[in-house]
This record gives structure tokens, C-alpha cells and sequence, in this order.
């Protein structure tokens, strides 16, 4: 997966780099149109474009979007500088400095900067004295073909990008789900075999009155160390199944997706204080595990606040019944000091609701 990040990265800087020919193309305009001093001049503003270019490609890498923006602007400025030096070779820059801020906006307005910034490598030499119009239809193709690329270039690194975090989502959900079966065999195995152990020892003990006191204390160890164990491997399968509103969440959206019903969960609950998520949790799990068996629904949705969670759907609906898992909700929250309601809701669905003490 790093490595995938990785190859990315280095995708994207080949392609910033491929793109600083453009600055040595306006200095070639600049070498044909000036002489002395203005020259030094030039291609010392060239090189400020280039720095700039460069620094949009780190800024976006790191998300700094504020210093990304500025950048872009003195870039405009700087070509704006080099434009009497270069004549209309300036043009050339439009490649560079149109697909940049193309890349930043939605997509009606990146398709007007684009034809903007082709239709300007055409018109303004038309409009500007000592200028050539050769070179106009080959900057026009420049800009929508650099902008295309980029957009290319973009688009594969977003999916590259979701196909990573569906990736380590399913390697998160694959683990929890291997959790949820060791504790299940812990559980069953060595749970009810340590169970039996512990009461056939119990009553050897007492059938044994009147034994040796030497094999009599031997069974008393007997007994109380398969006590310990249980108790240990009881308290492992607890912590195995320890229940996160993070998880919950996780693993809510995908039982609703293999399910067929639209999920409409929450992405963040930092809202939430940390005392409450593991009861949030358990109410999350048993509402979304009771639309996928019972509502036949097509949506469900989540909402969270501070103190209190709410899980609905637009399902058959019914009345709340007295199934074990809805009844050993109820006594956990009340154990919380929160309220519980649950029922249908009009027009159609169901809703289980909580509500915690403030």
C-alpha cells in the first residue's frame, strides 16, 4: 500500500517535471526578441516561474491549498512580467498555469478556464502589435491537451487513492472478523470445558469428605485453578469483542452495502465523548443488524450527537418486539442511565432511538 503512495508520488513529480519545458520554451522566445540586459531579465523570470510551478506541485502534495493559490497567482503576474520580453511565446505558459487552476475547481468552471485559456493563445497575438499568430493553434492545443492530461493524471490518482482505503478496509474488517471467530471458539471450546471442569471438581471435592486431607486440598487446587482459568479466557473473549463506535460504524456501512440497502451513516463522531461510544456502539450494531434481517428497508440512516444516536429506516416497521438483542440493549442503557425508544415510524419504517444522560 506504501509502496502503491509511493509510485504515485513519483508519477506525479515526472509529470511536474515534464511540464517545466514550457518555461524553456518561452525562453526561447525571449532569447529571439531580446538582447542584453533584458535577456538576464527574462530568463531570470522564467526561472521564478519555474520555482513557483514547482512549489504549487509541493503545496498540493501536502494540501496547503491557501499557499497553492498564492503561488499560482505570482505565477500569472510573473508571466505577466515576461510578456514584452517573450512576445508570444509568453503564450506557452498558459499550458502550465491553466490546467494548475483548472485542477482546483469544480468541473463547468475547469471546462470554462480551459476554453478561456485556449481561445486567449489565439486571439490575444491578433490583438497585440509586433506579435505572430503562427504559433497560436499549437498553444491552444497545448493548454486542452496539458489540461487533459492532468485531469487524467487526477482522476487515476483518486481512484488509486479510494482503492487504498478499500483495501485497508477490508484488511481491517477481514482482522475484526478473525477476532470475532477466536472469541466464538474460545467461547464455545474452551468455555463450556472449563465450565464442566470446574463443577466435576467441585463435586469430587465434596464427594471426597472424607479423603486423605493431602488428595482433598489437590482437588481444591484442582478447582479453584479451572476457576482462574475460566475466568481468564472469559476475560479474553471480552476483550476480543470490545465494541467501538469506529468499528460500528465500519462495519455497519459494509453489512448495509453486501445487504443491497443504501447507507446514509455518519463519516466522523468526534462530536461524541468517549464515555459514550461503547454504548453508541452496541446500538448501532443492533439497529443495523436488525434493519438487514427484519426491515426489508432500502435506506437507513444514522444520526449522531453528542448524547444520543438514532438509527432509522424506511422498512416494513412493526411493532418493537421483545427479541433478546433489543431487550439486552435496553438493559444496557438503562445500566448507562439512558433512555431507549423503539418502534415504527410514519408514514413507513422503524426507529430505534437512545439518548443519553446529558
Amino acid at each position: 500500500m506504501e509502496e502503491s503512495r509511493g509510485n504515485d508520488e513519483w508519477r506525479r513529480l515526472l509529470l511536474s517535471l515534464g511540464m517545466l519545458c514550457y518555461p524553456f520554451l518561452a525562453a526561447a522566445g525571449v532569447a529571439q526578441y531580446t538582447r542584453g540586459a533584458g535577456l538576464v531579465v527574462g530568463y531570470l523570470l522564467l526561472v521564478a516561474v519555474s520555482a513557483c510551478y514547482l512549489g504549487i506541485v509541493v503545496a498540493s502534495m501536502r494540501s496547503a491549498w491557501r499557499i497553492y493559490w498564492w503561488l499560482l497567482t505570482g505565477m500569472t503576474v510573473l508571466a505577466v512580467l515576461v510578456a514584452p520580453l517573450a512576445h508570444e511565446n509568453v503564450l506557452i505558459l498558459a499550458a502550465v498555469i491553466v490546467p494548475s487552476a483548472a485542477a482546483r475547481v469544480n468541473g463547468r468552471t475547469a471546462v470554462a478556464l480551459v476554453v478561456l485559456g485556449a481561445a486567449a493563445c489565439v486571439v490575444v497575438p491578433m490583438t497585440v502589435p509586433g506579435w505572430s499568430t503562427d504559433p497560436a493553434g499549437y498553444y491552444a492545443v497545448a493548454v486542452v491537451f496539458t489540461a487533459l492530461l492532468v485531469h487524467a493524471f487526477s482522476r487515476t490518482a483518486t481512484a488509486n487513492q479510494q482503492l487504498r482505503e478499500a483495501r485497508a478496509e477490508v484488511a481491517r474488517l477481514a482482522s475484526e472478523a478473525e477476532r470475532n471467530r477466536i472469541a466464538r471458539d474460545l467461547h464455545d471450546l474452551l468455555g463450556h470445558s472449563l465450565t464442566a471442569i470446574t463443577v466435576k471438581s467441585g463435586l469430587a471435592r465434596r464427594l471426597a469428605a472424607g479423603a486423605p486431607p493431602a488428595a482433598l486440598a489437590e482437588m481444591e487446587s484442582v478447582e479453584r485453578l479451572a476457576r482462574r482459568t475460566l475466568a481468564d479466557v472469559r476475560a479474553a473473549v471480552s476483550g476480543y469483542q470490545d465494541v467501538t463506535l469506529a468499528g460500528e460504524l465500519a462495519r455497519g456501512r459494509e453489512l448495509l452495502r453486501a445487504a443491497g440497502v443504501t447507507a446514509d451513516l455518519p463519516t466522523a463522531y468526534d462530536a461524541v465523548p468517549p464515555e459514550r461510544q461503547e454504548l453508541f456502539g452496541w446500538v448501532l450494531r443492533e439497529g443495523v443488524t436488525n434493519v438487514v434481517r427484519h426491515a426489508r428497508a432500502n435506506r437507513c440512516t444514522v444520526e449522531l450527537t453528542a448524547t444520543s444516536v438514532e438509527v432509522r429506516d424506511d422498512g416494513l416497521g412493526g411493532p418493537a418486539g421483545a427479541g433478546s438483542g433489543l431487550t439486552g440493549l435496553r438493559a444496557r442503557v438503562a445500566a448507562a442511565g439512558g433512555v431507549l425508544t423503539a418502534g415504527p415510524t410514519p408514514p413507513r419504517g422503524w426507529s430505534l432511538r437512545v439518548e443519553a444522560p446529558a
